[in-house]
Protein backbone atom coordinates (compact mmCIF):
# COMPACT_ATOMS: atom_id res chain seq x y z
CA UNK A 1 0.00 0.00 0.00
CA UNK A 2 1.11 3.29 -0.62
CA UNK A 3 1.69 6.78 1.25
CA UNK A 4 -1.64 7.98 -0.68
CA UNK A 5 -3.94 5.01 0.25
CA UNK A 6 -6.57 6.01 2.12
CA UNK A 7 -6.23 5.39 5.91
CA UNK A 8 -8.75 2.69 6.57
CA UNK A 9 -8.69 -0.45 4.67
CA UNK A 10 -10.65 -3.70 4.94
CA UNK A 11 -8.39 -6.80 4.09
CA UNK A 12 -10.64 -10.09 2.68
CA UNK A 13 -9.38 -13.72 3.21
CA UNK A 14 -11.39 -16.94 3.35
CA UNK A 15 -11.11 -20.27 5.67
CA UNK A 16 -11.96 -23.47 5.06
CA UNK A 17 -13.74 -23.72 8.37
CA UNK A 18 -15.97 -21.66 10.38
CA UNK A 19 -13.12 -22.55 13.72
CA UNK A 20 -10.21 -21.66 11.38
CA UNK A 21 -11.95 -18.35 9.89
CA UNK A 22 -13.07 -17.94 13.65
CA UNK A 23 -9.31 -18.09 15.52
CA UNK A 24 -8.05 -15.82 12.77
CA UNK A 25 -10.79 -12.99 13.96
CA UNK A 26 -10.25 -13.44 17.47
CA UNK A 27 -6.06 -13.32 17.18
CA UNK A 28 -6.67 -10.46 14.82
CA UNK A 29 -9.13 -8.12 17.42
CA UNK A 30 -7.10 -9.56 20.42
CA UNK A 31 -3.31 -8.26 18.78
CA UNK A 32 -5.68 -5.14 17.68
CA UNK A 33 -4.50 -5.20 14.35
CA UNK A 34 -7.85 -5.31 13.55
CA UNK A 35 -11.67 -3.01 14.91
CA UNK A 36 -13.51 -5.87 14.04
CA UNK A 37 -13.96 -8.97 12.01
CA UNK A 38 -16.91 -10.16 10.05
CA UNK A 39 -17.36 -14.02 9.41
CA UNK A 40 -19.51 -14.63 6.71
CA UNK A 41 -20.81 -17.95 5.39
CA UNK A 42 -20.59 -21.05 4.59
CA UNK A 43 -20.25 -19.97 0.94
CA UNK A 44 -18.76 -21.79 -2.11
CA UNK A 45 -16.41 -20.75 -3.51
CA UNK A 46 -14.73 -22.12 -7.54
CA UNK A 47 -11.37 -22.08 -8.37
CA UNK A 48 -8.28 -23.36 -10.28
CA UNK A 49 -5.88 -24.89 -8.37
CA UNK A 50 -2.43 -26.96 -9.23
CA UNK A 51 -4.18 -27.11 -12.92
CA UNK A 52 -7.48 -28.65 -11.30
CA UNK A 53 -10.66 -26.53 -10.90
CA UNK A 54 -11.95 -27.31 -6.99
CA UNK A 55 -15.10 -26.50 -4.86
CA UNK A 56 -14.68 -25.97 -1.77
CA UNK A 57 -16.90 -24.97 1.21
CA UNK A 58 -15.35 -21.47 2.87
CA UNK A 59 -16.07 -18.51 5.44
CA UNK A 60 -15.36 -15.19 4.37
CA UNK A 61 -13.56 -13.00 6.67
CA UNK A 62 -13.94 -8.81 6.39
CA UNK A 63 -11.26 -7.44 8.45
CA UNK A 64 -11.51 -3.84 9.16
CA UNK A 65 -8.18 -2.19 9.73
CA UNK A 66 -6.06 0.55 8.97
CA UNK A 67 -3.20 0.60 6.41
CA UNK A 68 -0.52 0.87 8.88
CA UNK A 69 -1.23 -2.48 9.89
CA UNK A 70 -2.01 -4.54 6.53
CA UNK A 71 2.12 -5.97 6.59
CA UNK A 72 0.98 -7.64 10.56
CA UNK A 73 -2.27 -8.22 9.42
CA UNK A 74 -1.05 -10.85 6.40
CA UNK A 75 1.67 -12.02 8.49
CA UNK A 76 -0.76 -13.40 10.97
CA UNK A 77 -3.13 -14.90 8.56
CA UNK A 78 -0.01 -16.41 7.12
CA UNK A 79 1.03 -17.84 10.50
CA UNK A 80 -2.60 -18.89 11.46
CA UNK A 81 -4.28 -20.03 8.17
CA UNK A 82 -4.57 -23.92 6.75
CA UNK A 83 -4.21 -22.61 3.02
CA UNK A 84 -0.86 -22.43 1.29
CA UNK A 85 -1.76 -19.41 -0.51
CA UNK A 86 -4.58 -17.98 1.68
CA UNK A 87 -6.66 -14.85 0.12
CA UNK A 88 -5.14 -11.28 1.42
CA UNK A 89 -7.02 -9.13 -0.55
CA UNK A 90 -7.08 -5.29 0.65
CA UNK A 91 -9.78 -3.12 -0.18
CA UNK A 92 -9.22 1.02 0.49
CA UNK A 93 -12.09 2.48 2.75
CA UNK A 94 -12.84 5.71 1.00
CA UNK A 95 -15.83 7.23 3.17
CA UNK A 96 -17.29 6.17 6.12
CA UNK A 97 -18.99 7.94 9.46
CA UNK A 98 -16.83 10.03 11.28
CA UNK A 99 -17.52 7.94 14.49
CA UNK A 100 -17.00 4.46 13.06
CA UNK A 101 -13.75 5.39 11.52
CA UNK A 102 -13.05 6.62 15.25
CA UNK A 103 -13.65 3.90 16.70
CA UNK A 104 -11.98 1.85 14.12
CA UNK A 105 -8.79 4.14 14.85
CA UNK A 106 -9.04 3.73 18.51
CA UNK A 107 -9.66 -0.05 18.54
CA UNK A 108 -6.30 -0.52 16.15
CA UNK A 109 -4.09 2.28 18.35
Amino acid sequence: MNDSSPLFIQIATTAGSREEADRIATALVDRSLAACVQIVGPMQSVYRWQGQIDRSEEWLCQIKTTRQHYAAVEAAIRELHSYECPEVIATPIVAGSAAYLQWLAEQTS
